[in-house]
């Protein structure tokens, strides 16, 4: 390796977020999110309380992040210039992945336990849709702004499903076979592709 940083802190890893922009990294880790500084390859803070924290995402121009707290089901809104918390906004059961859409300015969770989304405003912490339906476990969700659509994988269902974001409902969901139980999931906007990671060792790019 090129260069190795010491996280500590035992298990408990689930998704990390590289902020392009910001030169940080952010590691979600069991109950806290650990920032690095990926030009000087450190550790430079922590964001604390965020209880059983899958995923992390960042508004560059709010100067907000924003982490899904799996254990209490609850979202926090996170001042990126201190570090701390500013509010907390409830969400589905076992928020796991999550993103910020920047057309609406609106931060979407996937909760896996109640299989829903929640859309909320990413500057007030007001909570837009409360319980979108998805008809399946969600794992990890991508948006196309200009398409008005957000696509989500459904693990134990081995499909995709596709939101309109302005009426935030399900429109349709899609089969992934070949693939099975995806997790991983990117979007190529330009070519408007779906690259899909799978468990049964298979990556799907679809249309």
């Amino acid at each position: 390796p090129l260069k190795q940083i010491q996280i500590g802190g035992g298990s408990g890893w689930d998704y990390i977020f590289a902020d392009a922009d910001g030169r940080r990294l952010y590691v979600t880790h069991r109950t806290k999110v650990v920032v690095v500084d990926m030009d000087a390859n450190k550790v430079v803070g922590e964001i604390a309380d965020t209880p059983g924290v899958h995923g992390f995402v960042v508004a560059t121009e709010l100067k907000r992040g924003f982490s899904s707290n799996g254990q209490e089901n609850k979202a926090s809104i996170v001042d990126l210039e201190t570090l701390k918390t500013v509010m907390k906004v409830p969400t589905g059961g076992n928020p796991d992945a999550l993103l910020f859409e920047p057309k609406s300015g609106e931060v979407w969770t996937f909760n896996g336990r109640s299989s829903t989304a929640t859309a909320f405003d990413a500057k007030t912490g007001k909570v837009i849709a409360e319980a979108i339906g998805l008809e399946g476990k969600p794992e990890f969700g991508v948006a196309d702004s200009e398409a008005n659509r957000i696509y989500v994988n459904l693990e134990n269902k081995s499909e995709v499903a596709v939101l309109d974001i302005k009426e935030h409902k399900l429109l349709e969901k899609w089969p992934i076979a070949p693939g099975k139980e995806a997790t991983g999931l990117a979007i190529d906007v330009k070519n408007h592709r779906l690259i899909i990671g799978c468990a049964n060792s298979k990556m799907v790019m679809m249309d």
